[in-house]
């Protein structure tokens, strides 16, 4: 009589979570577990839950919400397991789970509406800062902080107000040129990412580093129109909006034949190295995503791609490198940014007391969950004021804006600049402004 063989199904898919094997290592290098010794604030308490809600174990109620949450996204973790368990792919995941499954409190809402609705939009963003100028200009910052009245009326809009740059009325309409052709032979044409904070409150680090980068040889292209990179709505599992935005801006650099898209801001840049899985499940934009992923490239990756040519000039200066953690965690960059500071002559480079640990940023975190971001940000300011140096190195937006007021608090003048703008004063032979 014959048999019939057996019908065995394949196996299951082996999930990112499954990789996690409960070691340890992450622990002392998540500032969450740091701040709390909560283990359900730690990485491998945060895969649990999410395994748990995944199996079905576990419904999603305000405590679990808050557990993901309070998490920075800061990647720590990632490059200390052993296990190279994807915890970035995990917490994505549940912050997209978080926002279509949960439901919020009406005063939550509104204030990441608030957020959403501006940040992310650089012409929006442009006029607060036109308001944020006149703010200034007239006194009206000065006696707000004075008086705390602004802590009193609204806790949240305090924070915002805190974290503000000062701006010249020339930055609040600066405006970048649309091709700037590279000094001597061309060696790369590259595409500058204009950014959303980065193009309204730190408009000098891309005149920099277009500055810098035709210095060494390369066209510089920035494409009109260009919106967010969604990396912000990316973070907080507003995943259809971050598609919807890489969607956009591939769309703009697509057809300019660069051999680069250069970023300067080490959040944007994370993010769009993860295009291709970003736009994975989208038939049309897969392949265009993965491509041009391929092509990002933070400044510094750039530059140490290229035998420098513009002449350093001497700028003898103690700079203390903060270590973003998109650029020191998330892409794995802890050299190039250092080397771009240490080929100035008479620089001395000093590193920050433990060094991988996050600023208290982390996007908008510091805007959504503002108490952890101080306690966070006081331990980074303490170790920067460790330093005794006299300026401070940071290579993303929201990390130099959050250390800053942290200083600030402290009674520290401590001023702060783009590693690209400091290579920038150098080869200018320039002093930075005071």
């Amino acid at each position: 009589m014959a048999q019939t063989a057996a019908v065995t199904s394949p196996p299951a898919p082996r999930r990112p979570e499954d990789d996690c094997v409960h070691c340890g290592f992450c622990l002392p290098h998540c500032p969450t577990y740091q701040s709390w010794g909560e283990e359900m604030d730690s990485p491998r308490g945060r895969i649990d839950l999410y395994r748990a809600l995944e199996d079905g174990r576990l419904r999603l109620d305000d405590s679990v919400a808050e557990h993901f949450d309070r998490c920075l996204g800061c990647m720590a973790c990632t490059t200390a397991c052993p296990s190279g368990v994807r915890y970035g792919e995990i917490l994505e995941s549940a912050r997209v789970r978080v926002e279509h499954e949960h439901r919020r409190g009406l005063r939550e809402r509104l204030h990441r509406g608030l957020i959403f609705a501006l940040f992310p939009h650089p012409p929006r963003l442009r006029v607060a800062a036109l308001f944020l100028f006149l703010f200034r200009a007239i006194g009206l910052q000065w006696l707000v902080r004075r008086t705390g009245l602004l802590r009193v009326l609204s806790p949240r809009l305090a924070q915002l107000e805190a974290l503000a740059p000062p701006l010249s009325g020339a930055e609040v309409v600066a405006r970048l040129p649309d091709r700037t052709p590279a000094q001597g032979d061309r060696r790369l044409r590259v595409g500058l990412l204009a950014g959303c904070v980065q193009r309204v409150f730190f408009p000098g680090v891309n005149a920099a580093t277009i500055r810098v980068l035709t210095a060494e040889g390369c066209e510089v292209v920035v494409p009109t129109g260009q919106g967010c990179c969604g990396a912000l709505s990316l973070h907080a599992g507003r995943q259809e909006e971050a598609q919807r935005m890489a969607r956009e801006l591939i769309a703009r650099f697509e057809a300019l034949q660069l051999d680069a898209v250069v970023v300067n801001a080490a959040g944007c840049g994370s993010s769009m190295k993860e295009y291709g899985r970003l736009l994975a499940g989208d038939p049309e934009w897969a392949a265009r995503a993965a491509a041009f992923a391929a092509r990002v490239q933070d400044v510094s990756e750039v530059l140490a791609r290229l035998t420098p040519r513009a002449r350093r000039n001497p700028w003898p200066a103690r700079v203390a490198y903060h270590s973003s953690c998109h650029l020191g965690h998330a892409q794995r960059l802890q050299e190039p940014p250092r080397a771009m500071l240490r080929s100035i002559p008479g620089l001395e480079l000093v590193e920050v007391p433990d060094p991988e640990q996050c600023c208290g940023s982390a996007g908008v975190y510091n805007l959504l969950q503002p108490a952890s971001a101080i306690e966070v940000g006081a331990r980074k300011a303490e170790n920067v004021l460790a330093t005794h140096a006299e300026l401070l190195a940071s290579a993303n937006p929201g990390c130099t804006l959050h250390i800053q007021r942290m200083l600030r608090e402290r009674g520290a003048d401590l001023p702060a600049a783009h590693p690209i703008e400091i290579l920038d004063w150098s080869i200018r032979g320039v002093p930075p402004r005071k």
